[in-house]
């Protein structure tokens, strides 16, 4: 009996033994199982990170693409305005001849035969002077008879009136002009009451 009794040993001790390596196996197998779960929040972790700076990446080239194409538009907008008002000094320089020629119009005596032919060489020379300084963009402002606009007109007296009606133009002293649609010397008027 002592032979079958270690046989039964030795048959418990094969039971006992495979039970071991297999509760040791489970043991590597939960052990390999965290480990992967670990690695696997790890790497999800860094993916999460990685998405959160491209995602920051594409804002910034965003607004780097807006802040070029705003830069692009005032840049066309600036260049616009130079092209269209560079003339400005130089068209204010000129305004005093013009009104000198429409003086020297208007004080003339055109019944006087002597003074006819210089006369109508003014006359011809302000038309020229006047429609050469059109192409380039200055219009005249003579509100005489419209609704006083300040943003055109400098009222210089305020006189009542029958004829005309309140905050009309009666009488213009000094023409105005803009360049472009910027006024660049608003009218002297007279304005009725």
């Amino acid at each position: 009996m002592s032979n079958e009794e270690n046989k039964v040993t030795e048959a418990e001790l094969d039971q006992i033994i495979a039970e071991a390596e297999k509760v040791e196996e489970a043991e590597l197998n939960e052990e390999s199982v965290d480990e992967q779960e670990a690695k696997i929040a790890q790497l999800e972790a860094a993916l999460l990170s990685s998405e959160s700076k491209v995602k920051e990446q594409q804002d910034s080239v965003l607004r780097a693409k807006a802040e070029v194409e705003n830069m692009r538009r005032r840049t066309e907008q600036e260049v616009d305005k130079a092209r269209k008002y560079a003339l400005n000094k130089f068209a204010e320089g000129l305004l005093p001849v013009i009104d000198n020629l429409e003086r020297a119009v208007q004080a003339a005596d055109a019944e006087n035969e002597a003074v006819k032919p210089i006369l109508e060489g003014v006359e011809l020379t302000h038309k020229t002077f006047v429609d050469t300084v059109a192409k380039f963009g200055l219009t005249e402002i003579n509100p005489e008879g419209e609704v006083f606009n300040p943003e055109y007109h400098q009222a210089m007296s305020i006189q009542e009136s029958p004829d005309h009606e309140s905050n009309t133009v009666m009488f213009v002293m000094q023409k105005g002009y803009e360049l472009n649609g910027r006024v660049i010397r608003p009218a002297m008027v007279m304005v009725a009451k």
